[in-house]
């Protein structure tokens, strides 16, 4: 059973300092192709936090019958069989966002995040640190995702929440947030070069982020101990 330090590690690192999007910087293509709003991007982020966790505690499961010579295409097995499993429950209650995300939806059986943290982590690890591991790495990829989608929507579109319907029902018709009346829009942000060009503004957001810290931790260490006094040594010592 792992102990808090190893909750804690598993979750920061899939949050941050081994974001799948961020820092691994994989699954950029359905990152860059869907996040032009909100509910694109939380819809093909909860679509691939499921598959995440769902693979990663079946790989753990079954990590001591299966051999290494057959190991990865059991793998991408059970990945694909997950993702066929959650387009098939999109056709049913969110019909019209899957096919505004379309190919993304099946396409999640190639992300190389899901195939990487099956084999480096769920392989080796017990079923409640894979799952824990596959939730936070899908949930770092997620808020990215939502992230992405809604700076992009608010550039490109002058709203927030729009058209959120589509995943939550007609409660959601109202959420919609206008942010700009009149708003001409701005199409270099809906498009996929506005699209890579925001997410390098992130990336280099979490880096100057990062060196920050860094800087405040080895100041942090650097600084004498309160109530010590220093010891001038002048001259030399025979």
């Amino acid at each position: 059973m792992a102990d808090n330090s190893q909750w804690q590690e598993i979750s920061e690192k899939g949050l941050w300092s081994n974001n799948p999007a961020l820092v691994q910087l994989l699954g950029l293509c359905p990152l860059l192709a869907v996040s032009g709003s909100v509910v694109n991007a939380l819809g093909l982020g909860f679509a691939t936090m499921l598959v995440l966790l769902c693979s990663n505690i079946a790989v753990s499961l079954i990590r001591k019958t299966v051999s290494d010579a057959v190991r990865l295409p059991a793998f991408v097995m059970i990945i694909a069989s997950l993702t066929t499993c959650i387009e098939l429950l999109m056709q049913a209650f969110t019909y019209e966002l899957y096919t505004i995300l379309g190919i993304f939806i099946p396409l999640i059986v190639t992300n190389c995040a899901i195939l990487g943290r099956a084999d480096a982590f769920a392989s080796k690890n017990p079923v409640l640190p894979a799952a824990w591991d596959g939730f936070m790495m899908g949930l770092g990829f997620t808020l990215v995702l939502v992230t992405l989608g809604a700076i992009r929507e608010v550039l490109g579109s002058g709203t927030l929440f729009a058209n959120m319907h589509l995943l939550f029902g007609d409660a959601a018709r109202g959420w919609t947030l206008t942010l700009f009346a009149n708003y001409p829009g701005f199409l270099v942000a809906i498009l996929p070069p506005g699209a890579f060009i925001i997410t390098g503004f992130l990336i280099a957001l979490k880096n100057v982020v990062d060196k920050n810290l860094e800087a405040r931790a080895a100041a942090k260490k650097e600084k004498p101990a309160k109530g010590s006094k220093r010891v001038r040594t002048t001259g030399k010592i025979a």
